[in-house]
């Protein structure tokens, strides 16, 4: 992990300083990803058990998880992972009840009325995966938002272990959020089997849920598809990016720090000072702790991704934090909420000395499912209304049209599609006569 001097760098080293690793040879991942999801739509279930058992090392005929196997789950879990589960599901319950959008109804003009209409996503498919780091946390941000936004049908599908069980704390995740159709299916042929309804798996409507470069490029191409399934963010490497002052603790930042570190080897962790002693303090830290974390191989790859930015002032330090706008941000400094509406760019925001990114990732209840990459620049969170749709309404009275018509038939005039004019003209037309 580097300190670099903002003010001692060209144009081009800043860019440098402020660039995501590559997520590897791209075109090479979606062509892979593709030929995965056609294998899986041509073989079908035979085509994914046989990825399943290429890629897991676990060879499922059903990859259904019964109801039995939900029981045992709970069984193995120790009751206080229960409980924490089901503290952080109840929290994310109450944000994201709270999220609920009312239908909307007006006149735009008399006799013009509008209306919104909110509407489930009848069926959604959620990914959660479950490698070096099974993610139960993950199973709670997109399964309780599913289940207050009313989506009838919820999938999810999870990698197995090799012997062919799914992750316990998954699946007591599942069942406190309230899924039962889970499937034992990673991967992009997961992808694949609930974008077009394979092995058994419904076919959905939209697909949610982080994953490898392979299950990004696989939600990618099925939203690309017709037939496939929409997809609900772009997505890259995890990050965070800590703005701190002299008022923050070195050892409380270089454990943000590595906390980000500790996701995935393109993982990026980024912190922008203007101390510069206090930028060497975190980089000590960091080495210090780094050799503690068990992951360490991973936080090592992370690291040489990573950097300390020294800055002139705060100031500057939010100008960086918006062009490079991370997932997630944390301002470890004096009155941090002072500084909050400097912020335009960020997928979620953490305020203070006392609010570690962990928080946000399981338990505080906002979501945890955010945009990367820079996707922060135009992309949010994940939120409830990623569950629905928002369907409009008009409804004209007579003496309405009547009023509004021209205008239409006329910007329809404008645009050479007499057609459209001749909808209104019609209509103009025979209220006239009936007034006569």
């Amino acid at each position: 992990m580097r300190i670099l001097d903002w003010n001692k760098l060209d144009e081009a080293a800043r860019r440098s300083a402020l660039a995501r690793p590559a997520a590897g040879r791209r075109a090479d991942i979606i062509a892979a990803a593709r030929a995965l999801i056609d294998e899986a739509r041509v073989g079908g279930g035979a085509a994914i058990r046989a990825q399943t058992q290429r890629f897991d090392g676990a060879d499922i005929a059903l990859p259904k998880v019964t109801a039995a196997q939900l029981n045992t789950a709970r069984d193995l879990l120790d009751p206080r992972d229960v409980a924490a589960i089901e503290r952080a599901a109840n929290n994310v319950r109450v944000f994201h009840s709270a999220q609920q959008l009312a239908p909307l109804s007006l006149e735009t003009e008399p006799g013009v009325r509008c209306e919104r209409l909110v509407r489930a996503i009848t069926s959604v498919g959620l990914y959660v995966p479950a490698g070096s780091a099974p993610l139960p946390s993950a199973v709670i941000m997109l399964a309780v938002p599913a289940r207050i936004a009313g989506c009838t049908t919820r999938v999810l599908c999870t990698p197995p272990r090799a012997d062919g069980t799914a992750n316990p704390a998954i699946l007591v995740a599942a069942e406190i959020c309230g899924i039962s159709e889970i499937f034992k299916i990673g991967g992009a042929q997961a992808i694949a089997a609930m974008a077009y309804g394979l092995a058994g798996v419904p076919k959905v409507d939209k697909v949610f849920g982080p994953g490898n470069a392979w299950v990004t490029a696989a939600k990618q191409l099925v939203a690309a598809d017709p037939d496939g399934a929409a997809l609900d963010m772009p997505a890259g490497p995890s990050e965070v990016l800590v703005i701190a002052d002299d008022s923050a603790r070195a050892d409380f930042v270089a454990a943000d720090l590595l906390a980000q570190a500790e996701h995935d080897s393109l993982s990026q962790a980024i912190l922008i000072t203007a101390d510069a002693k206090f930028a060497a303090a975190v980089l000590a830290e960091v080495q210090r702790q780094a050799t503690t974390l068990s992951r360490h191989e991973i936080v090592g790859s992370s690291l040489a991704n990573s950097r300390i930015i020294v800055v002139a002032d705060l100031e500057t330090a939010l100008q960086l934090c918006n062009r490079y706008a991370p997932e997630h941000l944390i301002l470890e400094v004096r009155e941090p909420r002072r500084w909050l509406n400097s912020v335009s760019n960020a997928g979620s925001v953490f305020l203070g000395s006392w609010t570690p990114e962990p928080i946000g990732d399981y338990c505080s209840g906002v979501n945890h499912v955010l945009p990367t990459y820079g996707y922060a620049r135009a992309y949010s969170g994940l939120s409830l209304s990623d569950f629905t749709k928002r369907i409009t309404v008009q409804e004209l009275t007579a003496s309405g049209l009547e009023s509004l018509g021209p205008t239409a038939e006329r910007l329809a005039t404008l645009e050479g599609l007499d057609g459209h004019a001749r909808a209104v003209r019609l209509r103009l037309d025979a209220i006239s006569r009936e007034t006569c």
